[in-house]
């Protein structure tokens, strides 16, 4: 049976660093997250990075890492972002970086796969207000996450699986799809159409 769920590397324009991972739920992931070079004291290891935000990331690790040592980790060739271990749960850590990161910039750039495949843009948190319209129904939302295919959103309501919706978020245009997944609050909508890399970065960093 193939995994319910995707879990790849999510992206935040927060200054902070991101916080321990929640726990899993019930179901199965299909895991898909960056890799990432983690430089504790000289030494290069691999890691498998959660979570990224302007302010640090969340990394799944591979060594013994303690609160406060100072690290540094390459998302590019030969870029290598100083920080600390700002806190350690099992194998993940959170690392606060020196100095905050252009995240739009990482997301402008997806890394190509040896085959040439250049992968759509991950999920980003966001909170963003709008309303979804389910037949004449609206509700109040918010939304938690976005990606060019789709969206995770609270809801004022239960709205079924399967229904069809016209979900519109503040400063953005109205957008088509159907409700993949619902869970009390929230819900998975995948849209009808793949949102274009350029309007939906344009929408992300706009002030």
């Amino acid at each position: 049976m193939l995994p319910q769920e995707v879990e790849g590397t999510r992206f935040s324009f927060s200054r902070e660093a991101p916080r321990p991972p929640e726990r899993r739920r019930a179901q199965r992931h299909l895991t898909i997250l960056r890799v990432g070079t983690l430089i504790v004291g000289g030494r290069r290891e691999l890691c498998l990075v959660r979570n990224i935000s302007a302010g640090g990331l969340m990394a799944h690790v591979y060594s013994t890492l303690r609160t406060g040592q100072e690290v540094a980790v390459e998302l590019k060739t030969n870029q290598q972002l100083p920080g600390r271990i700002v806190w350690v749960e099992e194998a993940n850590a959170g690392i606060q970086f020196d100095r905050p990161i252009e995240v739009a910039e990482i997301l402008a750039n997806p890394p190509v796969m040896e085959n040439g495949w250049r992968p759509r843009m991950p999920r980003v948190e966001i909170e963003r207000l709008g309303t979804l319209r389910a037949g004449a129904t609206v509700h109040w939302i918010t939304a938690r996450d976005i990606s060019q295919g789709g969206v995770r959103l609270e809801c004022d309501g239960a709205v079924p699986a399967g229904a069809e919706v016209v979900l519109t978020l503040e400063g953005f245009r109205p957008v088509h799809g159907v409700v993949r997944w619902s869970k009390q609050a929230e819900c998975g909508i995948t849209f009808n159409q793949v949102v274009p890399f350029t309007e939906l970065m344009a929408w992300l960093t706009q002030r």
